[in-house]
C-alpha cells in the first residue's frame, strides 16, 4: 500500500509540472543559499588559519608600541637591542629560537630587470622559527652572520622578476647601494597573513642590514620560537617579565611592546569567520520557512481541486489514514526533490565562487545532509495540515463537490 501511495504522489507532481516546480522553487532557493554560504564560509575559515599558520607556528612576535604600528599620541617606545635577544635566548625556558629583525626596503637590479621589494635582515633561527626551508642554496653561515657580509637569500617572487630561469645561486645583483651574492632560495609559500606576498623578500644577514641600510642597531621585531613541549601562555609571561625588567617598566604601568601569538590570532579570526558563516546559514534558512509555507499553500489549493478525486477514493473503500499519506508523501517528495536540486546547485555555485574569492572548495557532507534532512522535515511539517484536511472530508460532500 505504501508502495501505491508512492506511485500515486509522484503522478500527481508529474500532472503539473510547472507548478511543482514553482512550488519548489524557495526549498530550492533556501538549501541552495545555506549550503553555499557555509561551503564558502568554511573554505575561508580554512584561508585564515593556512595564512596565519604561515606566520609559523607556536611563535611569539614581540614588537615596540600597543600594536602594530608604533601608536600614536605619545613618545615612541624605542625598538629593541641586540642584548635584549641574547637575554631572550638565555634566561626564557621553552624558546628553541630567537630570530631578531632589521628591516627596510629598496629596489633590486640585475641586467635591466630591477624589482622593488622588502629586505629583511635577520639570522639563521629565522628559517628555525619559521620552518621554512630551502628550496635551493643554504642559509647563513655564523661567519656571515658575524662580519655582516653582503649575501642574500631570496623569496621566489624576487628570484622570478630578477633571474627568470637562470639559477640564481653564486650570482650577484644590486640592491641600493651594494652588492648581493645569492646563496640561497627559499621555497615558495604564496600570499600570507593579511594579504601580503610572503615570497616577495630578500633575507640577509641583520648586521647588513642595520649597517648598510637602517644605519643603526636597532631591532624592530624579534620572532621567538615556542618548544611544543612548552605552554605558550607560560612562556609569553616569562618573555614579558624579562622585557619589563629590561626596559625600566615597573610598578602599574603599562607594557610599551606588544607580543602576539600566531596561534591566538588564528583561532580568533578561525572563530569570527565560524560565527559570520552560523549568522549568515541562518539567514539564508528562512528562505526555507517560505518555502515551506509555499508548499503548504499549493497542497491546500490541491486539495481543493482534487476534493471529487478524494471523494472517490474515500467512497470505494479507502481510509482516511491512505489519503492522509497520499498528500503528505506528495508533500515530502517536493521538498526532498527541493533540497536534491538545491545542493546540485549549491555545489555548482561553489565550485565557481570558490576560486573567484581566492578560498578552497571545502566540501562538507554534513551540512549537505543536514540541507537535505530540514527539507525532508519542512515537507512533514508544512504537508501535515493539507494532508489532513484531505483525509478529514466527508465522501458525501467531497462527491458533490463541483
Amino acid at each position: 500500500m505504501f508502495g501505491t501511495t508512492i506511485i500515486l504522489a509522484f503522478r500527481a507532481i508529474r500532472r503539473h509540472m510547472l507548478r511543482s516546480f514553482l512550488t519548489i522553487l524557495g526549498i530550492v532557493i533556501g538549501v541552495a543559499a545555506v549550503v553555499t554560504m557555509v561551503t564558502l564560509g568554511n573554505g575561508a575559515t580554512a584561508a585564515v588559519q593556512e595564512q596565519i599558520s604561515s606566520l609559523g607556528s607556536n611563535i611569539l612576535q614581540v614588537r615596540p608600541g600597543q600594536g602594530f604600528g608604533r601608536g600614536g599620541g605619545g613618545p615612541q617606545p624605542p625598538d629593541f637591542k641586540p642584548e635584549d635577544v641574547d637575554a631572550i635566548r638565555n634566561q626564557v625556558a621553552g624558546v628553541t629560537a630567537v630570530a631578531p629583525m632589521a628591516q627596510s626596503t629598496g629596489t633590486a637590479v640585475r641586467e635591466g630587470a630591477n624589482w622593488s621589494t622588502t629586505i629583511n635582515g635577520t639570522t639563521s633561527d629565522y628559517f628555525i622559527a619559521q620552518q621554512w626551508p630551502m628550496a635551493a642554496g643554504r642559509t647563513f653561515s655564523s661567519a656571515e652572520e658575524q662580519a655582516g657580509k653582503a649575501v642574500c637569500i631570496l623569496g621566489n617572487t624576487v628570484r622570478t622578476n630578477l633571474f627568470r630561469q637562470e639559477d640564481p645561486i653564486g650570482q650577484r645583483f644590486r640592491i641600493k647601494d651594494i652588492t648581493c651574492t645569492v646563496i640561497g632560495v627559499l621555497q615558495t609559500r604564496g600570499q600570507g597573513g593579511f594579504g601580503n606576498d610572503q615570497d616577495d623578500v630578500v633575507l640577509m644577514p641583520i648586521k647588513t642590514v642595520q649597517r648598510r641600510f637602517a644605519g643603526t642597531r636597532d631591532i624592530r621585531v624579534i620572532m621567538v620560537a615556542v618548544d611544543p613541549a612548552y605552554e605558550t601562555g607560560s612562556v609569553q609571561e616569562s618573555l614579558s617579565a624579562l622585557l619589563r625588567e629590561r626596559r625600566g617598566i615597573i610598578g602599574g604601568k603599562e607594557d610599551d611592546f606588544n607580543i602576539f601569538d600566531t596561534k591566538q590570532i588564528a583561532d580568533t579570526l578561525s572563530g569570527t569567520t565560524q560565527i559570520l558563516t552560523a549568522l549568515l546559514g541562518a539567514v539564508a534558512a528562512v528562505s526555507l520557512l517560505v518555502g515551506g509555507i509555499g508548499i503548504m499553500n499549493i497542497m491546500l489549493v490541491s486539495v481543493t481541486e482534487r476534493t471529487r478525486e478524494i471523494g472517490i477514493r474515500l467512497a470505494i473503500g479507502a481510509v482516511a489514514r491512505e489519503v492522509m499519506m497520499q498528500f503528505l508523501v506528495e508533500a515530502v517528495a517536493l521538498a526532498c526533490l527541493g533540497g536534491v536540486i538545491g545542493i546540485v546547485i549549491a555545489l555548482a555555485a561553489s565550485l565557481a565562487l570558490a576560486p573567484v574569492l581566492r578560498v578552497p572548495f571545502s566540501f562538507d557532507v554534513q551540512i549537505n545532509l543536514l540541507a537535505f534532512v530540514f527539507s525532508a522535515a519542512i515537507g512533514v511539517i508544512f504537508g501535515y495540515f493539507p494532508a489532513r484536511r484531505a483525509a478529514s472530508l466527508n465522501p458525501i460532500d467531497a462527491l458533490r463537490h463541483e
